[in-house]
């Protein structure tokens, strides 16, 4: 999620340069109007098929190192959208006056919302990668698979990712803090123009009926430092390291995994197809029953082919939306350092804000759902768990 950036409304000093049109501009307006109803929609669905994967991945009989990286995703997927649900309402659909929007513990806990989300979301990343890697190796190398992806391994590994993605948004907690402005606001607590008051009574009026309000937000800390170097770091660990080279690897390990699968495959059809011939010159032998053997271990090879092409449609489905829904964000956050600070404010956080959510919860539920529904084991275990739930 690009909490960081979409709730820092200034990372970059404004300099002129590269901006966008007015068009993103009206589409970011008109896109924030369903926002906040699609975003807790989405979140909801999510809290709920994240839990149902985390209660059913998490059964005894379930326990296998995929699953364990298949609940380390779960639990980091519903982190994020748990706490989203009350940013959702709090900044889009409960209108509130600004002077009760913009108050001290909101703005702490948008601030909090910046770092938390973009934490767990790099360690969904993180574990998204390493469950490319682990599949490889389980296909590429199966005779090393028990001793390379070990359940010692997959649990290192998973605490791994949970301790160095903190660590790696260090950056992004140094260079947001809390500031306070005061503003000119009326009886109600809603924004005073004084600008455009032509009648000089009304204007007195308006002026009588106003306070100087303090607001808090969520800036980026004013130091030479700050923008400079640490800025700049910012914005390059997380357009390169948390979403382009993620997105690089996990093409190249889909890639490569796919090819390995089409290659068994292939491998497995020329084996099933000496198989028959030589079945069919000995079928006149064979005994109604060997005939039956025979047939059952063809069916099982057909099983084994199916089996591969889902989890070929699925890996390819996992890839592209992956892709999707990071590789944006990574290159125009990648623009932003090189094109400067215009383009981040009248681009990049414009999108940000309007689709890049959506995306990501779509993906990640979507994935962690649909990649369960392709093992019938898992869709089994679901409604036992379901049915044991409902009756207890």
């Amino acid at each position: 999620m690009n909490s960081n950036v979409s709730n820092v409304s200034s990372l970059l000093d404004y300099e002129r340069g590269y901006e966008c049109g007015k068009k993103w501009d009206s589409f970011r307006s008109n896109y924030a109007q369903i926002h906040g109803w699609a975003s807790l929609f989405v979140c909801i669905f999510g809290c709920i098929a994240n839990s149902l994967n985390i209660a059913v991945l998490t059964r005894r009989d379930m326990r296998s190192p995929t699953n364990m990286i298949l609940t380390g995703l779960a639990v980091a997927d519903l982190l994020v959208m748990i706490e989203y649900v009350p940013y959702a309402i709090h900044l889009y659909l409960y209108r509130r006056p600004r002077r009760d929007t913009f108050t001290y513990g909101w703005a702490v806990f948008v601030l909090f919302h910046s770092n938390f989300g973009q934490v767990c979301h790099t360690i969904s990343i993180c574990l998204t990668v390493t469950l490319a890697i682990w599949r490889y190796i389980a296909v590429a190398h199966p005779q090393k698979n028990h001793e390379w992806c070990s359940h010692r391994r997959t649990v290192i590994a998973i605490v791994g990712a949970y301790l160095f993605c903190p660590i790696l948004c260090i950056p992004l907690y140094i260079t947001t803090e809390v500031r306070s402005y005061v503003e000119i606001l009326d009886k109600n607590g809603m924004n005073v123009n004084l600008t455009n008051i032509q009648d000089i009574n009304y204007w007195n009026y308006t002026f009588n009926n106003t306070t100087n309000t303090t607001l808090y937000f969520v800036k980026l800390k004013e130091t030479p430092m700050v923008n400079g170097m640490l800025n700049e770091m910012n914005f390059w660990i997380y357009s390169v390291v948390i979403k382009l080279i993620p997105c690089m690897a996990l093409t190249i390990l889909s890639i490569k995994l796919v090819i390995v699968l089409l290659e068994a495959k292939e491998r497995r059809k020329k084996l099933t197809t000496t198989a028959l011939k030589t079945n069919d010159e000995r079928l006149a032998e064979s005994s109604n029953d060997q005939a039956k053997i025979k047939k059952k271990k063809a069916n099982r090879n057909m099983d084994k082919e199916r089996q591969t092409d889902r989890t070929t449609m699925m890996l390819l489905a996992v890839l592209l939306l992956f892709l999707l829904t990071e590789l944006p964000q990574g290159v125009l956050g990648l623009l932003s350092v090189i094109l400067g600070s215009s383009f981040f404010h009248t681009c990049y956080v414009m999108l940000a804000r309007s689709i890049m959510f959506e995306k990501y919860t779509t993906e990640y539920w979507f994935i962690r759902f649909v990649t369960c529904e392709y093992d019938y084991t898992y869709l089994e275990k679901l409604m036992k768990e379901l049915k044991k739930r409902t009756e207890g």
